[in-house]
């Protein structure tokens, strides 16, 4: 009777947590401060399909926005000027457009995440890449009388079993402009067997709507009011954009849009799926990526067995991503370290998980 009672608790505070989120629909993100890092070699065999969220700061809430005037649908792309922010999309990937210098903005990027209640593990100013720790988004755990009551005490004992990790892209562009790219990846806590007491972390699918949010909070940071940040249009059905095709014997990646937008498409792509960029070549098209090929015969630790761990984790792989541009339509190819064409079965992989974050 008792563990009944527990369990019928548990299910009526997760229920309204649940009503609670979509009712407030609050992001309260808390940093895990000093815990250890959570960290997941990329298995693009799982992420073929289940894309994934350094500066001390603290936590603060704030609501989240409402959509606001929708486009018409069948337009892939729309472009929303604020002043000099400005936020540009293409089917469910977006990124702000700003009318200042990669200079004038690191600072003010790195307070947004600082008050946003994130630490940043990667500070990377020659690649314009900053990176948060895993954090949890407290606004999901009950907001009801019982945490009223309860308190810290609520949010001591209880976890979402999600953390979410985001990852800023800062690049410059054409007449002395900045593009800022905002991409997610989560994982979620699941249980390994029957008994459910023991858990590993796993990918979960990253999340547009929320990559969108903290974009146009950033937009709020650099200087464009709460309304005008809400018109922010959305697309209802985007259009594929882009196929996996063979061509010379070599995977690739066949985009219907022109190599600037391309470009940018498919480095948010990259970061999406956690890959490690590790520099990056504009003028050629390149991005030099890392890759830790998946191991199907490789049972996966959970958290803890990680933090006590001091086995070696797999070299990752050397790959170069190429993106070339032909009016407008864009090949996206995979070359090995040394510049090559690649066509193993990792290429076939890597341009199968750009595909699918693409459409």
């Amino acid at each position: 009777m008792k563990t009944l009672s527990r369990f019928a608790l548990l299910a009526l505070i997760a229920s309204l947590a649940a009503c609670s989120v979509l009712e407030s629909d609050k992001i309260d993100y808390k940093s895990a401060g000093k815990a250890p890092t959570l960290e997941v070699p990329p298995d693009l065999t799982q992420l073929s399909r289940e894309n994934r969220y350094a500066v001390p700061g603290n936590a603060v809430s704030a609501n989240a926005y409402q959509a606001g005037v929708a486009n018409a649908p069948g337009i892939p792309t729309a472009v929303a000027n604020l002043g000099d922010v400005r936020m540009e999309r293409t089917g469910t990937q977006r990124w702000i457009v700003v009318n200042r210098s990669p200079e004038q903005l690191w600072d003010p990027i790195k307070d947004f995440w600082q008050e946003s209640g994130f630490l940043l593990t990667t500070e990377q100013r020659n690649l314009g890449i900053m990176e948060t720790d895993w954090a949890e988004n407290r606004a999901k755990l009950p907001q009801d009388v019982i945490r009223g009551t309860l308190g810290k005490l609520v949010d001591a004992i209880y976890s979402t079993g999600e953390l979410d990790r985001f990852r800023t892209r800062i690049e410059r562009g054409a007449n002395g402009s900045t593009e800022i790219f905002v991409s997610h990846r989560g994982m979620q806590e699941v249980y390994t067997n029957t008994r459910q007491d023991q858990t590993v972390w796993q990918p979960r699918p990253s999340d547009p709507e929320l990559e969108t949010e903290f974009l146009r909070r950033l937009m709020v940071k650099l200087g464009v009011s709460q309304e005008q940040s809400k018109l922010i249009a959305q697309t209802s059905a985007p259009a594929k954009t882009a196929s996996v095709s063979n061509v010379g014997g070599q995977p690739v990646v066949q985009i219907n849009e022109s190599f600037d937008r391309a470009w940018r498409r498919v480095g948010l792509a990259l970061d999406r799926t956690g890959f490690t960029v590790e520099d990056r070549d504009r003028a050629a098209g390149v991005y030099f990526v890392r890759y830790v090929p998946p191991n199907p015969d490789k049972k996966e630790p959970g958290f803890f067995a990680k933090m006590f761990s001091s086995s070696k984790t797999e070299a990752p792989l050397k790959f170069r991503i190429l993106v070339k541009g032909t009016g407008e339509t864009s090949t996206v190819s995979v070359q090995n370290d040394s510049g090559a064409a690649e066509t193993s079965a990792n290429a076939q992989r890597i341009v199968q998980v750009i595909a699918d974050d693409l459409k």
